[in-house]
């Protein structure tokens, strides 16, 4: 094999390698998902657990009557309630973790998206499309929403506990995508949107 054949080859090889780890940059970026050290989850049981392990670790108070539960994707009126999303056609499983009294501004979400669905954007539609004054006698002061593989995180209340519930989650996944966060000042809430009233959990 001649000098020149031998310096062909390699500037051959060295330009594949480049464009498979440009194609999986890519790919990585489009999927908006990435790494994370978060469980494997299988069911909306998992999501729950999850939610739990975010409340254990977390350094803010939490009410006391706090109710985890499953959200039925296939009601629209529920999903936009509880998510801010039109549909929950994007989704595999999702959770609501709010007090059994409405009157107390919290709401933490967590849903699983589907597979080749960008967690990150539909981090982002949850952020922009949730409902802080759903309760109507109340409203939260702080949302804030990202993802981390798979699974999106949604959290809104007062400033601190919201902080300190999203804190706790990100410790947990070690990476997180892209993060949204948005802080109410008095007054400065948006108009309440279609399908702001909340649906009452299970007494």
């Amino acid at each position: 094999m001649s000098k020149t054949t031998k310096i062909i080859m390699t500037v051959f090889i060295v330009v594949a390698v480049i464009a498979v780890i440009a194609v999986i940059a890519v790919v990585g970026m489009n999927s908006g998902n990435g790494k994370t050290n978060l469980p494997q989850v299988a069911s909306n049981e998992d999501l729950v657990d999850l939610v739990d392990k975010v409340y254990e670790n977390n350094t803010v108070e939490l009410y006391d009557t706090i109710t985890s539960m499953p959200i039925d994707l296939t009601d629209e009126a529920s999903v936009k309630s509880f998510t801010g999303l039109d549909n929950g056609e994007n989704l595999e499983y999702a959770i609501v973790s709010e007090p059994m009294i409405n009157a107390q501004a919290y709401s933490l979400v967590m849903a699983k998206v589907k597979d080749g669905v960008n967690a990150n954007e539909v981090a982002k539609a949850m952020f922009d499309g949730i409902n802080p004054r759903k309760w109507i006698c109340v409203s939260a002061e702080k949302v804030l929403a990202t993802n981390s593989g798979n699974i999106v995180f949604l959290v809104m209340t007062e400033s601190e506990r919201a902080q300190g519930i999203y804190d706790s989650f990100k410790n947990l996944a070690g990476t997180v995508g892209k993060e949204y966060d948005q802080t109410f000042e008095d007054g400065e809430l948006p108009p309440d949107t279609d399908g702001g009233f909340a649906i009452p959990l299970p007494q």
